[in-house]
């Protein structure tokens, strides 16, 4: 009996044991199913559609994300409607109309992938909502791609906006109204499709909105556009658009004092097409001087003497749009202290020239001041050579390999405009070992229409090469630091010796760009040559 009890004991805990090492629960599987919807309320793809409200209930839990980046509702509305819940979890979304809607047309609620669930946050891809203020549904639509006129890599979360022609359309429509019908593209594809639109003419844009106000801002954003307006029909027609940065449009900032005898004026566009013109009525000895600010959109104005008898100027700005006129308070600030610069920060191209620059307008040199030794104590010959907007020397001399060159420079080797000389100054650049270099990158053109920029870029499309070709004939590009370029060629249709980005309101679309379709690597030892045949841009 006791040999009973222990053997039934024995087997118990055997039991039990065996029981406790099965494993630890796992919680069951992961989810990995987005949600579902259950029901609508206004049901999705009703007629005749008139509510302030609507219910979209899921079979699960569901979270609201990123819905300001995510949602599209087309039309646009012109007061936003009130979506909740956001940032917490529901088994429901509540539309809240505010907006009175017009008569006979489709509006698409399209969420991207803002819908996912409490969990796991399975997104519910692109789902649409759409409904109609009229006795049917609007199911006509666009479709089309966007590239980058420009840049290798195209733009993501683009969106491409249908502006209805009608007697309230202007070419001003992409700045201050917003379309008739929209959608966007995201991170994932460069093609578009618009649905749910009626029959009609319109003009198709794209804009690369940074602002997300749905309105073209120049300063900030890329716009594309298929030129002729388009007519939409049950007729497939597939639409490629390319997007653009504007130049742009020049424009005067208001000016501000900032030093003594120092005016700053702040500028937008193309620094070289302002003309900066004094109103006031000066003595005799009065002067003044431009410069370009280094790194920055102002143009700094000198002058002197002090003028200590007013206590305002007068100007006037004009570029080639506008002219503008201001007046400024003087002020009895310091003035700046001459301080120069070199603008090669120790190192410099076998190719290149050494440039110094000031931050105030520099008006004589005295070259017999200056001595540039090369690594054997060996004097060297130079030029120099004034810009005088950008207040940069130019320093040209013959440059060996893995050599460095000492710029000595003596006091009172410069004068500024204030009559001011520098300190004595030292500078010291380094040129590269030809070991270290690629021999060069050889480029061919085939079915080259002449002239045409050839550059070199970066992958993150920082130019390292760049030459203007008016002929055909073979471009090299020498002393290339080792490592992988693009190759992009810029027509210049209109020859006028600059690439011009194309302009909505003239409807000029950007002149064309290729890129060669593989990377070009540069090796030392090596001179690559790469052969571009160029697709017919007609």
């Amino acid at each position: 009996m006791r040999f009973a009890n222990c053997f039934f004991i024995i087997l118990m805990l055997i039991i039990v044991f065996n029981c406790a090492n099965r494993g630890n629960p796992t919680g069951g599987e992961k989810d990995i199913l987005p949600p579902k919807i259950t029901k609508a309320e206004p049901a999705n793809l009703s007629t005749n559609f008139s509510a302030k409200e609507i219910k979209i209930y899921f079979n699960e839990y569901i979270k609201v994300k990123d819905l300001d980046k995510q949602l599209i509702i087309s039309p646009p509305m012109k007061t936003e409607p009130e979506i909740t819940p956001l940032g917490s979890s529901s088994k429901y979304i509540k539309i809240k109309i505010y907006d009175t809607l017009t008569p006979n047309t489709t509006y698409s609620f399209n969420f991207g992938n803002s819908i996912v669930d409490n969990n796991e946050e399975n997104p519910f891809p692109f789902f649409k909502y759409v409904v109609s203020t009229g006795n049917y549904i609007d199911s006509l639509k666009v479709h089309g791609a966007i590239s980058d006129a420009f840049d290798r890599i195209p733009e993501q979360n683009v969106i491409v906006n249908l502006y209805e022609i009608d007697s309230t359309y202007t070419d001003s429509i992409v700045y201050k109204s917003k379309p008739k019908y929209m959608t966007n593209i995201g991170d994932s594809t460069t093609t578009f499709t618009i649905e749910n639109i009626k029959t009609g003419t319109y003009k198709l844009v794209a804009i690369k909105d940074e602002n997300r106000d749905i309105k073209f801002q120049q300063k900030t954003d890329k716009i594309g556009f298929v030129k002729d307006f388009i007519t939409v029909t049950n007729d497939s027609v597939f639409y490629d658009i390319k997007l653009f940065k504007e130049k742009i449009d020049d424009k005067s900032l208001k000016p501000r004092y900032t030093a003594g005898q120092n005016i700053a004026f702040g500028f937008e566009g193309d620094y070289t097409n302002f003309k900066i013109e004094n109103l006031s009525k000066l003595s005799s000895d009065f002067e003044s001087k431009t410069i370009k600010a280094n790194g920055i959109d102002t143009l700094n104005y000198f002058f002197k003497p002090k003028l200590k008898e007013k206590d305002s100027l007068i100007f006037k700005v004009t570029n080639k749009k506008s002219i503008d006129t201001f007046t400024i308070k003087l002020r009895n600030y310091k003035r700046d202290t001459l301080t120069i610069k070199d603008l090669n920060k120790g190192k410099i191209a076998l190719d290149g020239d050494f440039k110094i620059t000031a931050n105030l307008p520099l008006t004589a040199i005295n070259n017999n001041l200056i001595t540039i030794l090369d690594k054997d104590s060996t004097t060297v010959k130079f030029t120099s050579e004034y810009k005088a907007l950008e207040n940069t020397y130019i320093f040209k001399f013959n440059k060996t390999e893995n050599n460095r060159y000492n710029f000595s420079m003596l006091p009172e080797t410069f004068t500024d405009f204030f009559g001011n000389t520098s300190d004595s100054l030292n500078f010291k650049v380094n040129t590269p070992k030809l070991a270290s270099l690629g021999d060069g990158s050889r480029i061919i053109l085939k079915n080259a229409i002449y002239p045409l920029f050839v550059q070199l870029v970066t992958k993150d499309g920082d130019i390292v090469r760049d030459t203007y070709v008016e002929e055909k004939g073979n471009i090299d590009f020498k002393y290339l630091e080792p490592g992988k370029y693009f190759l992009r060629v810029l027509f210049d249709t209109n020859k006028n010796g600059v690439y011009d980005a194309g302009n909505y309101l003239k409807q000029e679309q950007p002149e064309h760009v290729s890129y060669y379709p593989k990377e070009i690597e540069v090796r030392t030892g090596f001179t690559d040559v790469t052969e571009f045949i160029l697709k017919d841009i007609n």
